[in-house]
């Protein structure tokens, strides 16, 4: 069942010289509850900018992105802010935590707009996930006295407290070794296998990428489908 889908979506900025920037150039995907999907691209491709359009953080210029079948144009503001919080888990490359609140206070957070047996168990839930992620050693720690990796892992977990139906994630093992990035996509994929959430991994790494169940990538704003048949291999892109 399509959990999200974009139709003929384009997004364009306008320059200080007046002159118009595509940025997204008429992308046409769908994206099915349970389904593992990587998008490859380079930097300055428009992968974050597409990362926002299947989060409800943005909108697009032109074309349509529809969640469950309904248009997000339908949904007020607030109503795109709820259903984010409630059904969308983002890990974002720069972790974007909250500085000066220790790491469970960081996955806690989430939890504040649950209602019932899950906000009366936040931090134990919180504690959970931390330890899912090798960090139940650094509850109490905040943001600045956290390593990047260890940062991004803080990350991973509040994306995942609230089992959301789509992960989006942005470089997820950007800022990790080798070993503990492998750990981390089992994680990822644990978690969306166990929720049949669909999982969206934005990354440069081949590796991360044939993971995945179906492959794209991403260029001069045009996204096309990837073959990552064996780790390391590059995407030949085709209509």
């Amino acid at each position: 069942m399509t959990l999200l889908a974009l139709d003929a979506v384009s997004r364009t900025v306008r320059l200080p010289t007046g002159e118009p920037l595509t940025i997204l150039d008429r992308i046409d995907v769908e994206i099915d509850r349970g389904e593992r999907v990587s998008i490859v691209g380079r930097s300055g491709s428009g992968k974050s900018t597409l990362l926002n359009l299947l989060g409800l953080i943005d909108a697009p210029t032109t074309g349509i992105v529809s969640i469950d079948g309904r248009d997000a144009r339908s949904l007020s503001s607030r109503a795109r802010d709820r259903l984010r919080g409630e059904r969308i888990g983002f890990v974002f490359q720069q972790f974007n935590l909250l500085p000066g609140r220790t790491a469970l206070e960081n996955v806690t957070t989430p939890l504040l707009y649950e209602t019932g047996r899950a906000f009366w168990r936040r931090r134990a839930i919180a504690t959970w996930m931390l330890e899912n992620v090798g960090l139940g050693h650094r509850l109490d720690s905040t943001p600045d006295k956290l390593s990047g990796g260890e940062q991004q892992r803080v990350a991973i977990a509040r994306a995942l407290v609230r089992r959301p139906q789509l992960i989006l994630a942005d470089e997820p093992t950007g800022a990790l070794d080798l070993e503990t990035g492998h750990s981390v996509m089992e994680l990822l994929e644990r978690v969306a296998r166990e929720t049949d959430a669909a999982l969206v991994t934005i990354t440069h790494d081949p590796n991360i990428a044939a993971r995945a169940g179906r492959h794209f990538h991403l260029d001069g704003g045009r996204l096309t489908s990837a073959d990552f048949a064996g780790a390391g291999s590059a995407p030949e892109a085709s209509r």
